[in-house]
């Protein structure tokens, strides 16, 4: 049975720093590529980044390309997403996907955990 637990989420202020962690288990990690997307409450997923299963190519989204990174450790079936200079632009619910997507329709679709919830305020 596939599980994704994400965790790390919480209320900071603009220009702040969050790692948000998502546990996977019930599928070959080690083998899988990752995606972590968002969403705010009424509007449709967006894709924030992906990585290849080995770890060593991933991609974001142009917003937050620079400030996010992606990461991942096969051994602990651990994925990452590392966010800095936080904006109330990155308010949203937090997902990681099984997968390499980079539509927000197809995230849609595909499994997703309960979520994380980073809130970005002043």
């Amino acid at each position: 049975q596939v599980q994704l637990v994400e965790s790390g989420g919480d209320q900071v202020q603009p220009g702040g720093s969050l790692r948000l962690s998502c546990a996977a288990s019930g599928f070959t990690f080690s083998t899988s590529p990752m995606t972590w997307a968002r969403q705010v409450p009424g509007k449709e997923f967006e894709w924030v980044c992906s990585i290849f299963s080995g770890g060593g190519s991933s991609a974001c989204e142009d917003s937050v390309e620079g400030r996010f990174t992606i990461s991942r450790d096969n051994a602990k079936k651990m994925l990452y997403l590392q966010m800095t200079d936080l904006s109330v632009e990155d308010t949203a619910v937090y997902y990681c996907v099984r997968g390499y997507y980079t539509d927000g329709t197809e995230i849609t679709s595909r499994f997703k955990g309960p979520g994380t919830r980073v809130t970005v305020t002043s």
